[in-house]
């Protein structure tokens, strides 16, 4: 993911065709290791190609790859019938007792 973010930083500084060398300084600038072998291959792959047109071919795969939260809110809507839930239930509420003795326990206290 470096990599491709220092390609795309180099595209958007006004390279249109950033060489390996460009890529490894933008790297190196942020104290990143570079990775000659995917860095050839990044652009290997990228070559003669658009930008805009690579990240619109992504969005458009990324766009079918399904999510974990659409899944759980269909199976929590199926397990309830679709209604929701009862409010004829009364809320208990829970007191909790401050135990200010802790302060002495530590032997200091915070508001003091």
């Amino acid at each position: 993911m470096k990599i491709i973010a220092a390609y795309l930083l180099a595209v958007l500084g006004g390279n249109p065709s950033p060489s390996a060398e460009d890529l490894k300084h933008i790297l190196s600038s942020v104290g990143a290791e570079a990775d000659d072998e995917m860095i050839a291959l990044l652009l290997a792959q990228v070559k003669d190609k658009d930008i805009t047109e690579l990240i619109a071919a992504g969005r458009e795969k990324l766009a079918t790859v399904p999510s974990g939260g659409a899944a759980i809110a269909v199976a929590a809507s199926a397990d309830s019938g679709g209604a929701a839930p009862a409010a004829d239930e009364p809320k208990k509420e829970e007191k909790v007792e401050l135990n200010e003795e802790s302060d002495d326990e530590m032997c200091f206290s915070l508001f003091d």
